[in-house]
């Protein structure tokens, strides 16, 4: 059953109906929430919620937080550093104590010269003959993912395909053994899905999931790292990199790690799911790259799929210092929101912006980040993987068609999907 309309707005919300600090909001329909995005981006271009209830602790302050909603002013901060910065936290609405902020992503809470560093340090890692073995691991794995599914009738996309492919990826970069995916991905998911009862355990609250699961997680890497199997991996080269004279600390080290599970993994599966929907959508999308299945098609393929699934829905920035964005004075201290899906659907910027077009003119999508200091460093590895699996679907299964409604995560944070049901055709 090709879905239809799944990213077309169902509805525009009036303005006075939008809440996004309103947790029954991020319950409602995607393409409910997609008619908010677009509202705000008309009427509010930056606007101005209360700190979440559900957020709130008596020792966390009561204010308040803008949501960015237009690309020029998404893209305009996330080139401007030294005024929307990142080390009071990138990835929390609220401040978090420092410990987690360590915890979670040092790269994306540092500003520089600490970001530089950490950046350089994990880059030295990546070399040139590295990275072209990741890219003949990634069509080895797709192939063998996507081959192994179309034997079934119908199967569920992200389990067969979507999750165990960054996953394994991620394994391969960080010499994880196979045997220990299944746990990598049962912590990542109460990572991100912390409000999703789902992956809430039994008798935790959503923060107590959270940080079990990265304590979990960095347990783990410490045991990696002591090691002393790390072969050719990059955890063998990132406790080797010496960078101005210092290499990554042990707490570093598993940050890094957190981090790429996190946007490694959940970011790239939610891309490779809204793909799928994607697919199933724009059909003449589909009998294009069926017909020509060319490097330069795909490519421009993942390029949009990255643009509609947008899967990291936003990234706080910290005013240093004043600024005016869409005619809003912003004051220092005040916090911002960089909302990518509504910059990525920006009308003044994007003809026909819920269409999946592969003649897009020269505009950049900002769904790995924008193009500062903070773009996503995975952003070739993703886009590899997301190439190879369209490659693999629509040689392999050309005729599959989903079969079902995506069930879509409970996140203010990620736009994911759990499940997708396909059948192979």
């Amino acid at each position: 059953m090709p879905i239809r309309g799944w990213f077309e707005p169902v509805e525009q919300l009036p303005l006075e109906e939008i809440d996004l600090s309103d947790f029954d909001f991020w319950q409602r329909e995607y393409r409910v929430r997609e008619g908010a995005f677009r509202t705000l981006r008309q009427e509010r271009p930056v606007a101005e919620f209360s700190i979440p209830e559900w957020l709130r602790t008596e020792e966390s302050e009561q204010g308040t937080y803008h949501a960015i909603m237009r690309y020029e002013d998404v893209f305009a901060a996330s080139r401007d550093p030294e005024t929307f910065i990142s080390g009071r936290g990138a990835v929390s609405i609220i401040d978090l104590p420092e410990e987690f902020l360590e915890f979670f992503g040092s790269l994306i809470n540092t500003d520089d010269p600490r970001h530089a560093h950490l950046r350089r340090v994990v880059l030295r890692a990546f070399t040139p003959r590295r990275i072209e073995r990741l890219d003949a691991e990634i069509a080895l794995v797709s192939h063998r993912l996507v081959a192994r599914a179309r034997e079934q009738e119908r199967f569920d996309f992200v389990s067969a395909v979507a999750a165990p492919l960054p996953l394994r990826i991620i394994g391969e970069i960080m010499g994880i053994p196979e045997e220990a995916d299944q746990f990598v991905l049962e912590r990542s998911q109460r990572i991100l899905g912390a409000l999703d009862p789902e992956f809430v355990p039994p008798d935790f609250t959503p923060d107590e999931s959270i940080l079990t699961a990265a304590l979990e997680l960095t347990e783990f890497m410490g045991e990696l790292a002591r090691s002393e199997h790390h072969g050719d991996s990059v955890i063998g080269a990132l406790l080797s990199a010496d960078v101005d004279g210092v290499a990554l600390s042990p707490s570093e080290l598993a940050s890094f790690f957190i981090l790429l599970l996190v946007a490694g993994n959940e970011t790239t599966r939610n891309a490779l799911s809204m793909g799928m929907v994607a697919l199933s959508e724009f059909q003449d999308v589909r009998e294009e790259l069926i017909a020509r299945p060319s490097v330069d098609q795909l490519g421009r393929a993942a390029d949009e799929v990255v643009r509609l699934a947008s899967p990291v829905i936003w990234m706080r920035r910290t005013l240093a210092r004043p600024t005016v964005l869409s005619g809003v004075p912003l004051e220092v201290g005040d916090r911002v929101l960089l909302m990518y899906p509504s910059a990525n659907r920006d009308e003044e910027v994007f003809v026909e912006p819920y269409r999946f077009l592969l003649n897009r003119d020269g505009t950049r999508h900002l769904g790995f980040g924008g193009y500062g200091p903070h773009h996503c460093l995975g952003a070739h590895l993703a886009r590899a993987e997301i190439v190879a699996v369209l490659r693999e679907m629509v040689t392999l299964m050309p005729n599959h068609q989903v079969a079902g409604e995506p069930e879509m995560l409970v996140s203010n944070f990620i736009a994911g999907i759990k499940r997708l049901p396909i059948d192979a055709g």
